[in-house]
């Protein structure tokens, strides 16, 4: 951390890789598709041979210049599976190889909706010990009011929850069950609290992770004003319904929290904290973004202009406008919070708009206000040192 509060990457330990660039559902709030970035349009489908081996080559060369002994390589999309077994295989096995050569290893998780995995898929999947984190929004018609079948096949604008949670009940068996990574959920606040919640954790899952929607002060999120916390309110209601059933399941939005207000770090989740994520994105072409969620703000926000095939890792540690982060690189609202050491000001995206570029609060200023105050009053019974009331943005315009 610099003496004006900034943070700064010095290597990258975490690779998303966008092993296939589309997708067999329209869920209608995708941040890929749905939203303002239209360069996937131009991508190749699946990642070429060529991008992969390269691909594999760079990360080793990353992680023998840094001397990291481990690094975790998440294969993402699009939705990866589409990619196929084969490819899948091929990929992870080139990247172990090539990592552990120079003295690394690789851990591997994957995020995909579900409705592809298969037996034949997990037999690949265990043979690299690949974690599968798979997207769930509730209940049948939860899921579906959001996650529909794209195309004019059979499945083409029909919901997916019936795919999903057979593709749950392979993963949950006990011969795949050791990788399962866990469930993802979007909010949305037309969908009862509690019901949703239950609806994640009839699958067992090891943990559950909350997303909010991508979106911006210029394009906010359904439901939002300056008054009110929807989302806030409705994960406030998720939490104290997990905690009353004795947090059976890991909720990693809450346990970041918790942990941030009782330690000041510690976080789990992208969505809070101080720390910069040594994570980048590289696309089917080989093309390096900073993080695929600025596809929310504007078309090819994060974009670096580099690829793998000209530019190491190292080159991106080198640009000027390698991501920060840090209470420096917050707007005035932020550093001045009494919650800015657990929201960290929010994910970078949410905080677009308004003619100020990300020099705002987030969009979501208001539902994190309000969570963290209520799970702190839960964990301590009352708030000590600060007058919330005096000093949090609650019921202000963040723009102010």
């Amino acid at each position: 951390m610099t003496e004006d509060g900034r943070a700064r990457l010095t290597a990258f330990d975490q690779f998303t890789v966008k092993l296939h660039s589309r997708c067999n559902l329209a869920c209608d709030y995708c941040y890929v598709y749905e939203l303002r970035d239209t360069s996937w349009r131009e991508r190749p489908r699946t990642m070429p041979r060529t991008v992969r081996e390269k691909l594999a080559e760079r990360i080793a060369e990353h992680v023998r210049r840094h001397g990291l002994e481990r690094i975790r390589v998440i294969l993402h999309g699009g939705e990866p599976l589409l990619a196929g077994a084969r490819v899948i295989d091929e990929f992870a096995t080139s990247v172990r190889q090539s990592v552990e050569a120079v003295g690394g290893s690789a851990e591997f998780a994957l995020q995909t909706n579900g409705t592809l995995l298969s037996e034949p898929m997990l037999d690949v999947l265990h043979r690299h010990d690949v974690r599968v984190g798979v997207s769930l929004d509730g209940d049948a018609e939860a899921h579906d009011r959001h996650r529909a079948g794209r195309g004019k096949g059979a499945g083409a604008g029909r919901g997916s929850h019936a795919r999903v949670t057979e593709a749950l009940e392979l993963l949950g068996s006990p011969r795949h069950r050791r990788l399962f990574g866990g469930l993802l959920c979007t909010v949305d606040p037309a969908n009862p609290p509690r019901r949703t919640y239950e609806a994640l954790a009839t699958h067992r899952p090891p943990a559950i992770d909350f997303l909010l929607p991508h979106a911006t002060w210029d394009f906010p999120p359904a439901g939002a004003d300056t008054t009110h916390a929807p989302y806030g309110d409705w994960l406030c209601e998720v939490f104290d319904h997990w905690e009353s059933t004795g947090r059976l399941v890991p909720v990693r939005l809450f346990d970041s929290v918790v942990t941030l207000l009782r330690y000041g770090s510690g976080s789990g989740t992208e969505l809070l904290g101080m720390l910069p994520a040594a994570n980048i994105v590289i696309e089917s072409e080989g093309a390096l973004v900073w993080t695929d969620s600025l596809n929310a703000v504007a078309d090819r926000a994060g974009h670096t202009g580099a690829n793998i095939f000209g530019h190491s890792f190292d080159d991106l540690l080198a640009l000027p406008e390698l991501p920060e982060t840090g209470i420096g690189t917050l707007c005035s609202t932020c550093r001045t919070c009494p919650h800015v050491d657990v929201c960290g000001g929010g994910l970078q995206a949410h905080r677009f708009g308004a003619g100020r570029g990300f020099h705002n609060p987030s969009v979501y200023c208001l539902d994190l206000t309000r969570l963290i105050r209520h799970i702190h009053r839960r964990i301590q019974g009352a708030l000590r040192d600060v007058s919330v009331s005096d000093r949090s943005p609650d019921g202000q315009n963040c723009l102010s």
